[in-house]
């Protein structure tokens, strides 16, 4: 199984990258499932639904949160909803 892990995706910078360059990551190194750690991907404070789901929509297989994750008062709802 080949796994890929990418620690901190921070604000756009981090998700532009994620956008552009996991698609084809996927599919060059033949990926079984990707985790990102997305605490901080909104602007470095939390996560909003639309960014969880914008990187879903890029490969991830799963999302990890943090301590930043709560300050959107959307993740709450989220994380108790599931995709």
């Amino acid at each position: 199984m080949r796994l890929l892990f990418l620690g901190d995706v921070v604000g756009k910078a981090g998700r532009t990258a994620v956008t552009e360059k996991l698609p084809g990551l996927i599919a060059d190194l033949k990926l079984d499932c990707v985790v990102i750690n997305g605490e901080n991907a909104a602007h470095g404070f939390g996560i909003t639904e639309a960014i969880y789901e914008e990187l879903l929509d890029a490969g991830a297989d799963c999302v990890t949160l943090g301590n930043h994750s709560w300050e959107s008062s959307s993740t709450a709802r989220r994380a108790s909803s599931g995709r």
